[in-house]
């Protein structure tokens, strides 16, 4: 018996694994509709980052990666989509915000955070990283300093086909 719900259980973890991304309509900065199922990097792995202007982990990620980002986008073709939860009257900072930072990542905004429950995550700063296809294949919560040099690894697995679940 055990064995049977062993194997069940390996096989709902093996489809979460691997699943696409639920259909959201969020905007970018500039306003325009993006189907959240359509999201993708030509082939190419990519992460979301869920953050909020009023998150200091999500801010101390985010910044971390754009240290990093050129050399990780030369190394692996990666790119970052960054989903903003921030509502109401915090919608507003988002943009001054990225624009003070300099970040170069695609920004979308969530602000009923639909998309983020959509994925069934609870608390941010919440990160996928996903492959060329759009299928999750890892996840991370949370962030403590260096945490990003998991993420690049995570993708540096999935470029050498090494990476099989999350």
């Amino acid at each position: 018996m055990k064995r049977f719900l062993f194997a069940i259980l390996m096989a709902i973890i093996s489809t979460v694994s691997y699943a696409q991304l639920p259909s959201v309509q969020l905007k970018d900065l500039s306003g325009k509709a993006v189907d959240t199922a359509k999201l993708n990097n030509d082939g190419k792995p990519f992460c979301i980052c869920f953050f909020a202007s009023w998150c200091k982990p999500c801010n101390r990620e985010l910044k971390a990666i754009h240290e990093v980002y050129p050399d990780w986008q030369e190394e692996t073709g990666m790119k970052i989509i960054a989903v903003s939860i921030d509502q109401g009257q915090n919608s507003l900072k988002v943009k001054p915000m990225v624009d003070a930072e300099g970040w170069e990542y695609d920004i979308l905004l969530d602000p009923n955070s639909e998309f983020l429950h959509a994925l069934g995550i609870q608390m941010i700063p919440h990160t996928l990283v996903l492959d060329g296809e759009g299928k999750i294949r890892f996840r991370h919560n949370s962030y403590q300093e260096g945490s990003e040099e998991h993420l690049i690894e995570e993708i540096r697995q999935l470029l050498k086909g090494e990476k099989k679940s999350e």
